[in-house]
């Protein structure tokens, strides 16, 4: 490839060709017959489904990834998972300190666009720390893993635990326990919990991390990106657990499957429900036998999905509390957008609102043309979408079912979903030439 063409290519159009390449590479990996566990080779488009779902750090899958890939299958899937998660520039640039070579200026540009940094002299450093960050958080959650699968798998206990913990982390929801994801172990509070943690850390976002450890954990010293992202989070998850506990596990919910969990066993599913949807794809109990209400709670929490510069997709919670921040002083009447005592920019509120209507788009017009073509019910095809375009990997057993253009059309918001909803409008409707005309004010009337 012409290195002097990929330099003329915006960050944005290079992390879309590198995720493209990466995806496509992946697609022939696991067409291979010793791909598959049976020794046939898949049909292209499910290999290509599978490889965006890993890439894009997404879970959901046409067919069951511990029965229908080979043991070289699944470490390409994983593979496919790790560089996803890292993000595939970060992934490169792993190789660049590896064999000690300089990181060149155009390069730590597209970084700096991937990683939402807006100083190159810190991008390097960052990375570094994502580096460390994320290979000893996954090799602490495989050895914890490890404690509770050896004594049930033996040897291939520990392989379970890599591949859960590496999954977790960076928000996958791959599983390779051939169960239907963690349901058989619905009722191990060591196992839920170890990778619940492993979700929130790797969906909390790397500057959060070291502002944390910068910090030591001194809240009021925090910036206010890290005190939004704690306070928020807090919120969505006792809020979440609270909400999941009343609905399924109480008489005031009105589905009652779990009602006879031990209480427990409740509390810590609820707790899990919670987490699972920012955004790692994990259930550890039977999503299409809880509430409607509950469903559509957890497309709700889809929707936000994790924090910025994480693992996780969705629209981000810092993102969804900078467009309600807007809303209460455009109510009260205010000029500024203030969070804790702090002015948020007018680009920050700007961009905010931009993140939410790009999703919002891609949803409404995803549902429409689902809808044609798959005769199912209205919350199962919004839950599949909104699963897809915020790379959770949550599903109402839809996945296996769809035809091909509706496998085409969840390719394609797990490819935007991974780069971002408002990325896709950003390359579509990027301006070569900078428009300096100074225009005239109009009027109009919204509302």
């Amino acid at each position: 490839m012409d290195t002097k063409k990929v330099r003329r290519l915006s960050p944005v159009g290079i992390l879309f060709l590198g995720y493209a390449l990466i995806i496509l590479f992946g697609s022939a990996l696991l067409s291979f017959p010793f791909a598959s566990a049976s020794g046939t080779s898949h049909a292209y488009i499910d290999c290509l489904f599978t490889s965006v779902s890993a890439t894009c750090v997404t879970g959901l899958v046409p067919f069951d990834t511990a029965l229908s890939w080979s043991l070289f299958g699944q470490i390409v899937i994983l593979l496919l998972i790790q560089i996803g998660g890292l993000g595939f520039m970060t992934f490169i640039t792993l190789f660049y300190f590896l064999f000690d070579k300089r990181v060149g200026l155009h390069s730590q540009n597209v970084l700096m666009h991937a990683q939402g940094s807006s100083s190159r002299g810190e991008i390097l450093p960052l990375i570094r720390k994502i580096l460390i960050v994320t290979f000893s958080t996954e090799l602490v959650g495989t050895g914890l893993l490890s404690v509770a699968f050896y004594p049930l798998y033996g040897s291939k206990g520990l392989y379970y635990a890599l591949f859960t913990s590496v999954s977790a982390f960076c928000n996958a929801g791959f599983d390779v326990f051939g169960t239907g994801s963690l349901t058989s172990f619905s009722g191990n509070s060591f196992v839920l919990i170890v990778i619940a943690l492993l979700i929130l850390i790797g969906g909390f976002g790397f500057f959060a991390i070291e502002d944390l450890f910068r910090k030591k954990f001194r809240f009021r010293k925090f910036t206010l990106h890290t005190k939004v992202v704690v306070i928020a989070n807090a919120v969505l998850i006792v809020g979440g657990t609270l909400f999941f506990y009343l609905m399924e596990f109480t008489n005031i919910g009105i589905a009652g499957t779990y009602s006879s969990l031990p209480v427990g066993e409740k509390i810590l599913n609820a707790f899990f429900m919670a987490v699972s949807p920012r955004t790692a794809g994990f259930n550890a109990l039977d999503l299409t036998k809880i509430s409607g209400t509950s469903q559509f709670f957890t497309v709700l929490l889809m929707f936000v999905g994790g924090n910025s510069c994480s693992t996780a997709g969705g629209i981000k919670v810092t993102t969804m509390v900078v467009v309600f921040a807007n809303l209460r002083g455009e109510a009260r009447g205010k000029d500024e957008v203030v969070l804790l005592r702090s002015r948020v920019s007018d680009g920050i509120v700007k961009q905010a609102g931009a993140i939410l209507l790009s999703y919002l788009v891609l949803a409404v017009c995803s549902v429409l043309v689902l809808g044609i073509v798959e005769p199912v019910g209205f919350i199962e095809l919004l839950f599949e979408v909104v699963s897809a375009m915020a790379t959770v990997g949550l599903t109402l057993n839809l996945t296996p079912t769809l035809g091909i253009v509706s496998k085409l059309v969840l390719i394609f918001l797990m490819y935007v979903g991974r780069l971002g909803a408002f990325t896709l409008f950003e390359l579509i409707f990027r301006q070569k030439k900078k428009d300096d005309l100074s225009r005239l004010e109009g009027k109009i009337m919204v509302g």
